[in-house]
Parts: structure tokens; sequence; C-alpha cells
């Protein structure tokens, strides 16, 4: 098992997703949990293919942590 860092970014009048250590692996949706169901989906379809093609699977490098700051 691999976890992966997903960013899900509001578009106006949907939401998309990206994986930043499997460039590439997009989706959207028009909600943010249709779009979480679709992200997942698309990380296992990137993965499978990666070992289809005998390719190393990338380990997740990519941390996140919310900064508070004045505004």
């Amino acid at each position: 098992m691999k976890e992966y860092l997903v960013i899900f970014e509001f578009a106006g009048n949907n939401y998309s997703a990206y994986v930043p250590d499997l460039p590439g692996c997009i989706s959207t949706g028009k909600t943010l949990e249709e779009t979480e169901f679709n992200i997942k989906e698309a990380i296992e379809l990137y993965l499978d293919t990666l070992k289809e093609d005998n390719q190393p699977i990338p380990e997740p490098t990519v941390r996140v942590k919310a900064i508070t700051v004045a505004a």
C-alpha cells in the first residue's frame, strides 16, 4: 500500500484533481466526492499501467502542511 498526496481544486463549475508524484495522473468531477472517486480510480489505473509495462512504481514524496498567516 502507498499513500499519494492529491491536490483538489475548484474550477468554477467542477473540481479537478492531480497527483504530483504521478505525472499526468489527473481527473475531474462535478462534486468533490465524485472527483475523489475518479482520482482514486485514475491512480489505480496509472499504477496498473506501470506494472504492466514493468516500470517502477514511484514512491510518494510530496508532503503537505497548512500554514496559518494573518490575512
